[in-house]
């Protein structure tokens, strides 16, 4: 168990890749009176769209350019040999071949704007969802942007700065940088607490990297870089705490399981965090207030640990080396009650809806590759992606059974609830 009160310093991650090779945002569950759609936009990443789906009726509405600007960009990145070098790196180590143009999206409270982050365009931009067209522009002090954030109060966002071991954060309203704070390598996901004064975030490292199997990961683990989870806070953006999770989970008894903290769910209590890790077809609970007398910092207990590793069926018969960026399961959700899990089995072809309490769990068949998944406006449904299929499948968190199944762009990824005014979609019909 690991605690820190102050900042950690910034890898220099290039040197590694080169050598290894008056808005506001949507606030989650809201309802809304009349001028505004619920609905959940789906991240086509391969595409360069987002596919905007009714939230209630499950009916696709419209499917939104987000590369606009692609001709712009694509001569920039030619004219610079380095962002070249990464924007190909990306495509033939991260993208399975292709390029990664749309992964993360959140939606102002109007209803108005899209911000979306773009790995192989290594920014994010604001798209106004009427017009179509780019009002602002941040990129990246690195080569590729990841996953972001959205804070309660819809005034910040957060974007992964992948090769800056860095997150940064914005106004969501301009574009406009606000703050920073260090992460590991590979920085990726960003979950606010609901009082907005906290994050939790974890660096996946190099994932691209062979060295998967347990007996290579010991000798030559420097390869994959720093893994870590941790609490940030938001007021002056300080660590207040930071876990290597392969260590918490060997003093938990289990060696030899990776660090890299992939998708999470934050209970409601917000003391709980359910993980997944690399190569682990499974979830972790982790009590980040768990005291260990044995261990101290600053003179006091540091707290945090394991308390249970659940295994769930493993069904591929791929080696290690061709799961998709070291991830066994990809996709994690909480409902708001905090009493079922829905996990993203993304080697294995299903979602699985658990109960949290007694670890029982029942399978839906979702189809090739599901990478992610979230809660729905009203908190009784599951959105998965299937990104093998090009399709979102929702699932009852009650009854743990398909209630729709909607056909979206190339390689859907990220799924995130929104809103767009409806003098907006007036224009679109």
């Amino acid at each position: 168990m690991r605690r820190t009160a102050a900042p950690l310093a910034v890898a220099l991650a290039l040197t590694a890749a080169l050598v290894t090779g008056g808005t506001s945002a949507a606030a989650p569950g809201s309802s809304h009176g009349g001028g505004l759609r619920d609905v959940m936009f789906v991240g086509n990443n391969w595409d360069g769209t987002a596919t905007v789906v009714d939230a209630r009726t499950h009916e696709p509405i419209r499917t939104i350019d987000t590369i606009p600007d692609r001709a712009a960009r694509m001569a920039e990145i030619v004219a610079r040999p380095d962002k070249l070098v990464f924007y190909l790196a990306i495509q033939a180590a991260i993208g399975e071949g292709r390029a990664q143009y749309t992964d993360d999206m959140f939606t102002t409270h109007d209803g108005r704007l899209l911000a979306v982050s773009r790995p192989s365009f290594a920014d994010v931009v604001g798209i106004d969802l009427r017009t179509g067209q780019i009002r602002w522009r941040f990129a990246m002090e690195g080569y590729r942007s990841d996953h972001m954030g959205v804070s309660p109060d819809g005034e910040r966002l957060l974007v992964s700065d992948s090769t800056a071991n860095k997150v940064h954060e914005l106004d969501i309203r301009t574009g406009e940088k606000t703050g920073e704070f260090a992460s590991g390598d590979t920085p990726h996901e960003n979950n606010y607490t609901a009082d907005g004064e906290r994050v939790f975030h974890a660096s996946i490292g190099r994932v691209y990297t062979p060295t998967d199997r347990p007996v290579l990961r010991q000798p030559y683990d420097t390869l994959k870089g720093e893994r870590v989870f941790q609490i940030v806070r938001t007021d002056d953006m300080t660590i207040e705490s930071r876990w290597d999770m392969g260590k918490e989970l060997e003093e938990a008894g289990h060696p030899g399981m990776a660090s890299a903290v992939r998708p999470m769910a934050v209970a409601p209590d917000e003391r709980f965090v359910y993980l997944q890790v690399s190569f682990f077809h499974g979830w972790i609970e982790f009590d980040t207030q768990a005291p260990d007398p044995d261990v101290t910092y600053e003179g006091e207990p540091a707290v945090g640990a394991v308390t249970r590793v659940v295994d769930l069926p493993k069904r591929t018969t791929e080696q290690r080396e061709q799961y998709v960026l070291d991830s066994a399961h990809h996709g994690l959700a909480i409902n708001p009650e905090g009493t079922t899990l829905c996990a993203a089995g993304t080697m294995d072809g299903y979602a699985a809806v658990i109960d949290r309490e007694s670890e029982e769990f029942s399978l839906v068949e979702v189809g090739d590759k599901p990478y992610w998944s979230t809660n729905g406006v009203n908190g009784s449904e599951c959105w998965v992606s299937v990104s093998g299929q090009d399709e979102v499948v929702v699932i009852d968190y009650d009854s743990a059974q398909e209630i729709a199944r909607i056909p979206v762009g190339d390689h859907p990824q990220r799924v995130r609830e929104g809103v767009v005014a409806e003098n907006v979609l007036t224009t679109w019909r």
